[in-house]
This record gives structure tokens, sequence and C-alpha cells, in this order.
């Protein structure tokens, strides 16, 4: 356990390295990533495909361990961690929000949303916990609606409060307004803002939209494996 102090990011990547075998083919997708994210940090990450975000993404968000490197996330050194341990810190630290909402179609809103609390340790006044996300993204009149009755822009809601349910340090985004129009996009990065504002959460936002990008504090450009450029957004 490394300490955690106020001035330390909630994020720090150091000399990351990811490599995937294929037979007896070694693919290198991360050749030695720095990043450093400071608590309420917006962030945004771009590059072509290919270019590491994905697998870079797969770290931060703790679905994936490096092949090399140090990553600490809230001053707790996760990179060496087995992947049950992975996924507790996940569960506790991070909240995901997804291109394609990833809701389960058979169940309402509310209960989507009270997912993430069955897998953590204060799983209390769960409906409680889960109905106040929602009203928190606009949505207290859509609770009880199932997602095929819900416009794109109204599941991405759902899957905004599903992430801050349980209150996490960081919101990953990847690509969440890639399956909406240009306005429903709009409104769901202001809520993201809105919520960076009044919670403090730190977020970070994989986007090929550089409206979204220009968004953000800061933009990360990624290319092979490589951090090419970055620098301050506004």
């Amino acid at each position: 356990m490394i300490p955690n102090t106020k001035t330390d990011p909630v994020i720090d990547v150091r000399d990351l390295k990811k490599v995937y075998h294929i037979g007896e083919i070694e693919v290198p997708a991360l050749r030695g990533v720095n990043i450093q994210v400071q608590r309420g940090e917006v962030v945004a990450i771009m590059g072509p495909s290919g270019s590491g975000k994905s697998t870079l993404m797969n770290m931060i968000g703790c679905l994936d361990s490096p092949s090399d490197g140090v990553y600490i996330l809230d001053g707790l050194q996760v990179s060496d961690l087995r992947d049950d341990e992975l996924a507790e810190v996940r569960n506790k630290k991070i909240g995901f929000v997804f291109q394609k909402y990833n809701l389960l179609p058979r169940v309402s809103a509310l209960e989507n949303v009270e997912l993430p609390m069955h897998y953590s340790d204060e799983n209390s006044h769960m409906q409680q916990r889960a109905t106040d996300a929602l009203k928190a993204v606009g949505l207290e009149d859509r609770m009880r609606h199932k997602p095929n009755e819900l416009s794109g822009g109204q599941q991405q809601r759902v899957a905004i409060a599903r992430a801050i349910v349980n209150e996490p340090a960081i919101i990953l985004a990847d690509e969440p307004t890639g399956n909406l129009d240009s306005q429903a996009g709009k409104e769901i990065i202001d809520l993201l803002l809105g919520l960076n504002r009044e919670r403090g959460t730190t977020l970070i936002i994989v986007t090929h939209d550089p409206d979204v990008s220009a968004a953000a504090q800061r933009v990360i450009h990624l290319r092979d494996g490589l951090i090419v450029g970055e620098g301050e957004s506004r």
C-alpha cells in the first residue's frame, strides 16, 4: 500500500507496458506509457484505431493487468493484484460508461442502477441510493421503465447513474456519445461535466470526437502504444 495524500494524483501510471501473445507472436499494445491524472480533472484520450486507447482504458479500469510497469490508483498499487482483487478495487473506485450502454434489457432502469451495489460491501439502502442516482441524471420519472422503453440518451443517463451509484473516485467513459445524435451527445457531456463540478469526480473520456475532447481540461494523444502529444484543451 502506498500512502494517499491530498496532493497525490488519483491515477499514476509509470512506464506501463502491455504485450499480447498470439501464438508465438508478441504484439505490443502499450510501449511504456506515463500518465498522472489529478483528482477532479477531466481528461480526454484520443488516437486512431490500434493506438492503444482500449488497452490503456482496460489498465486504468482494472479490467486487465499490465505486462510491466506500475499503476497506482487512488493511493493503491494495483499493477500486481490478482483478478479477484482487481474486481473489488474496480467496483469501489471506478464507474464505467460505455458507448453501447450495456444495460440489462429485461429489468427496469432502477434495477440496472442497483447492479453494482450487489457486488459491494456497502449494499444497504440499495433502492434509495439507486433512486438518488437516477434523480441526479434527471430520470426520476423513468425509473420503472425498461431500456427498450427509453431513448438512446435516456439509456446513457441510466448507464451514468449506474456508474456513480457507488460514488467512485473515477468515471471512465468510452465513446459515451458514439451512439447518440449531436443534441443527445451534448446533453450527456454536459451531464458528465456537471457531475465532475458538483461531486469532484475525476472524469476520463476516450473519444474520436473533437467536440467532446474540447470539453476536457487536458487531451492525451496515443499512437502505436505511445503518448505522442498532450496538452490543455482549454
